[in-house]
């Protein structure tokens, strides 16, 4: 592997990890269209330069959703992050 390499798709067909990039690009879109925004996963699509195609965003989007449901209603652990810093000693 390759140093700056990535698990980002570079087909919009694709079904593979999404990078930090990605996560970003696809959360400052959301942001910026807002999720009642309409065609909103062919917009966050676009705002992303193509690397997921709209079906990808809205499955992503999905996911998301689910996983807050999931840790909203307690079916899973809020986690604990290792932190380092002045507050934690």
């Amino acid at each position: 592997m390759s140093s700056g390499s990535s698990s980002r798709s570079t087909s919009p067909s694709s079904d593979s990890e999404w990078s930090k990039k990605e996560n970003k690009m696809f959360e400052e879109a959301l942001a910026y269209y807002g999720v009642s925004a309409p065609n909103l996963w062919e917009k966050v699509a676009s705002a992303m330069g193509g690397t997921k195609s709209a079906d990808e965003v809205r499955r992503h989007f999905q996911i998301l959703v689910d996983d807050v449901n999931n840790i909203e209603h307690g079916r899973i652990p809020f986690p604990k992050y290792k932190t380092q810093g002045f507050w934690t000693k």
